[in-house]
């Protein structure tokens, strides 16, 4: 067996429109394509013994048992691989459950699917899972516990901790997309305008001022003392000579604390002797400059966490301990509690394993033990003197015991901060107590609290205070400021496919919404735009350029042209959609990526129409049959566009309330029930050509439903298709015209025997005389295609200059040459064709060499090159024509 590919998916992709993290791994079983597992001696019963969870995978039989009854009667080893992908995550503690294997056409080459939670956890384990399946085969030993252990290490070192985590689920819950911004704990919560962000439970509407207020424990307790808010005294220190003197004014026991630390780093409570005292300020000094002492606070150590201004959860916290049984060490006990499955290194599992540090020696220390001395039976020992979850500790959850006039004050003392997302550390001895009672005193405000004591605490009600956050952000009812939002966090996005006009489609969309007062940020075959900015140039139709897009802080709405690779490669780059354009299916970019057909090109195109949400719609082509076809499996609302207003199934369509547009009388015309709203004469329409461009009109019918449906007025839409033309600024390499004094030149970015003959409806509608055609076929489109572009260009243009592209994609070409040869001489045998290598240079020699009323129509690769070369001829034939004729002597 031998890896050919992996690749992880991470949006709405091929093989399944709702999973969007999955691993496909291209498998070439080789000589195993011909040795089911039945036939491999012994595999049954090594697969079992190695892993014998993977009994509860039902498998197609639908019972627990099911996958091991298939590897016993006979499976393949793709199969079999992609139980052991699921299965070894699982032990990891990574649940995910979906998973597919098919045949990519080619003999023993499978592709396995597979779901995954951390991308680089699902890639290892679709390598060790291919392993394991060879070293069952070869009855070889297999470090399978080691692999598990790397899977974990991988799923922690990656995962969102437990408190931004709790915010993005809460976000999920409530419809919210999230994208993650780094490899740490950044989030970004919603798309471009509509989007907040946060950093763990820092948020960008935090304030900053109130943030480093609280990192300042001297003024924050200032702050509070000034509103009648009761906390300990203290003292900010830099010296030892300060704290001698200090020593004058404050009596045992004292708590030592660096003044901007975070964490319980550096604090120590309960001081009660000088010696303690000294050491406690030297530990502080390693974490800050300067140094708190403050009075103790008697009582229970309280986490009290305030959301917008309400108190919204509480928990007690235990400092980390041990329990005695008489024979063990404390070394041993804190051993066994680490044993804990909760228990991880820093803040990524939901508790702490504990550390025996210097402050635990410490503490040992004053009572007179090692870390090497038994505790009698069933005595609890304290190991640290902070209650910190980073610490080792654990919670137990309060929130409903918490007396009124305590809620009061916390929620007083978070506004008297400026917190919206605030950890109260308070101290008290009965927190069911009134204020002046219970002892209560705020001994610390924190920014960015930590969740994992309220979301899973030791004991008590876990509180969902992800949802308090994500709810605070994204407010239930927001104002309805944009196009089609319905919401919170989202703005409207209109994505377009198809193998012809998605880019003109794109682009128009793109100015009907934008003129009707939207900033929109759109992706096409030539750059990314935001607004009327081109902020990167180049092929921009896959996800990466869609999500800079969507990542903008300015964007209103987004019109995102999505290419057949980017949805292969990685799958788009939205969880949904508004609005899905399907322009058309044709036979283009068959052969790759495992896509043979026109039918498979159908169900990638299908992507996008089957990310519409529920209630937007997925307007397609009916003239387009495999487009047409695609409504069958939808499930949001559903508009056609036709150049046929006769059509049967788009009157019964309109008829029976759906939406249409059509080109009906001359005129773009929006049907629904008995409704008929005129939108514009294509006279009126540039980019229409004076209705001799079919094609053109139906990308001008996708563009005016999906305008439509965001919704923009059909006035504006009126005055949008107007105001379009088609130029070399506005749609580049779509029917770009060139006007010389006696000939013509049209660069067209046709590269596909369907583009090339919609362009023909027009060029055949032309007076031009004689039609010269440069053009070339695509190194890597099967040679039927290429052939069948060869007879295309036959029977439109007069003369043919064969060019090649910069990247051959795999084909000589020479042999390219012959194919697109071979097409044009089987319709006309005669048919003059010449071979001009340098694309560049062959639009040189037809513009060299112009027949007076000809035109010349150059397929481009390199647009913007091209143009430039046209027009500087234009501007030499102007110059010429300009200079004074010299009568003769």
């Amino acid at each position: 067996m031998k890896i050919i590919d992996i690749r992880a998916l991470r949006g709405p992709n091929y093989w399944s429109v709702r999973r969007h993290k999955l691993i496909v791994m291209r498998l070439d079983l080789e000589e195993l394509e011909n040795f089911p597992t039945n036939t491999l001696p012994g595999f049954y019963e090594r697969i079992r013994q190695l892993l014998p969870s993977l009994y509860s995978h039902r498998c197609s039989e639908g019972h627990p048992g099911g996958f091991f009854y298939r590897v016993e009667t006979g499976t393949w080893m793709g199969h079999v691989i992609e139980h052991i992908t699921l299965e070894i995550q699982s032990l990891a503690g990574m649940e995910c459950g979906f998973g597919r294997t098919r045949g990519t056409g080619e003999h023993g080459v499978y592709n396995v699917v597979f779901a995954y939670q951390e991308e680089r956890a699902g890639i290892y384990a679709a390598q060790c899972a291919v392993q394991i399946a060879q070293a069952l085969i070869d009855d070889t030993d297999y470090p399978l516990t080691a692999t598990i252990n790397e899977l974990k290490r991988l799923h922690e070192e990656t995962r969102l901790g437990p408190s931004t985590g709790a915010i993005v689920d809460a976000c999920h819950r409530k419809g919210i997309p999230t994208i993650r911004l780094d490899s740490d704990s950044a989030v970004q919560l919603g798309y471009g305008a509509r989007q907040k962000r946060i950093q763990a439970t820092l948020s960008n509407q935090t304030s900053c001022i109130a943030v480093e207020l609280a990192a300042d424990k001297d003024e924050t307790k200032r702050r509070l003392r000034n509103v009648n808010i009761p906390v300990p005294d203290g003292e900010v220190i830099q010296t030892e000579d300060d704290l001698q003197a200090l020593l004058r004014r404050m009596d045992f026991p004292l708590v030592v604390k660096p003044l901007d630390g975070n964490h319980g780093r550096g604090v120590t409570t309960n001081i009660r002797t000088v010696e303690s005292l000294f050491k406690a300020f030297l530990l502080a000094k390693m974490h800050g400059e300067r140094v708190l002492v403050e009075q103790f606070a008697e009582g229970h150590d309280y986490r009290l966490l305030v959301v917008d201004y309400k108190l919204c959860a509480v928990a007690r916290r235990v400092p980390a301990c041990v329990v005695g049984d008489g024979t063990s060490t404390i070394r041993q006990l804190v051993d066994q509690v680490n044993g804990d499955a909760r228990r991880g290194d820093g803040h990524v599992n939901l508790l702490t394993k504990i550390l025996l540090d210097e402050a635990t020696i410490t503490l040992l220390a004053e009572q007179r033990l090692t870390v090497d001395s038994v505790l009698p039976d069933g005595e609890e020992l304290c190991l640290k003197k902070t209650a910190n979850l980073s610490t080792g500790g654990t919670s137990i959850d309060v929130t409903d015991c918490v007396h009124p006039e305590i809620k009061a004050m916390a929620e007083r003392a978070a506004r008297t901060i400026g917190l919206d997302i605030c950890g109260i550390d308070l101290m008290a001895t009965d927190i069911t107590r009134p204020l002046k009672t219970s002892g209560a005193m705020i001994i610390e405000v924190n920014a960015a609290p930590g969740l994992r004591m309220h979301t899973h605490p030791t004991e008590g009600t876990p509180r969902d205070v992800g949802k308090a956050i994500a709810d605070m952000l994204f407010p239930e009812t927001p104002g309805a400021s944009l196009p089609g939002e319905s919401t919170p966090g989202r703005i409207p996005i209109v994505a377009i496919t198809g193998t012809n006009g998605k880019t003109t489609t794109t682009r128009l969309t793109r100015h009907l919404i934008q003129q009707a007062g939207y900033t929109v940020g759109f992706t096409t075959t030539d750059g990314i735009y935001i607004g009327d900015a081109m902020i990167e140039e180049g092929d921009c139709t896959g996800p990466a350029s869609a999500l800079k897009v969507l990542q903008d802080t300015t964007v209103e709405v987004a019109v995102l042209e999505c290419a057949r690779g980017g949805m292969l490669r990685s799958g788009l780059a939205f969880d949904q959609c508004d609005v899905g354009v399907i322009t058309n299916v044709a036979a283009d970019h068959l052969g790759l990526r495992d896509i043979n057909s026109i039918d498979d090109m159908a169900r990638v195109k299908a992507i996008v129409a089957e990310s519409v949400k529920p209630g937007g719609y997925a307007v397609l082509n009916a003239d387009n049959a495999p487009t047409y076809a695609m409504r069958e499996n939808l499930s949001s609302q559903i508009a056609l566009f036709s150049m046929h207003p006769e059509s049967e199934h788009v009157v019964a369509h309109y008829r029976a309330g759906g939406l249409a547009a059509v080109y009906e009388d001359g005129y773009i015309t929006i049907r629904r029930g008995d409704e008929q709203l005129r939108v514009e004469h294509v006279r009126n329409i540039p980019l229409a050509f004076n209705g001799t461009a079919p094609f053109m009109i139906e990308n001008i019918l996708a563009a005016t439903l999906a305008a439509f449906c965001q919704p923009i007025s059909v006035p504006q839409i009126a005055e949008g298709l107007r105001t379009f033309t088609p130029s070399f600024e506005n749609t580049p390499g779509r029917m770009n015209f060139f006007q010389f004094r006696n000939h013509c030149v049209l660069v067209d970015y046709a590269h596909n025997p369907h583009g090339l003959s919609a362009l023909g409806h027009y060029l055949k509608q032309t007076d031009v005389g004689y039609k010269v055609g440069i053009l070339t076929g695509v190194g890597d489109r099967r040679e039927e295609d290429i052939i069948e572009l060869g007879r295309v260009a036959c029977g439109l243009f007069d003369e043919i200059i064969i060019r090649f592209d910069e990247d051959g994609r795999g084909r000589e070409t020479a042999q390219i040459a012959d194919l697109v040869k071979q097409g044009v001489w089987e319709v006309d045998a005669a048919k003059p064709i010449q071979v001009i290598p340098d694309e560049l240079a062959a639009l040189a020699y037809a513009l060299k060499n112009a027949q007076s009323g000809a035109m010349i129509v150059h397929l481009s690769e390199r647009i913007r090159r091209s143009v430039e070369i046209v027009q500087e001829y234009q501007e030499l034939e102007e110059k010429i024509e300009s200079q004074p004729v010299l009568a003769k002597a």
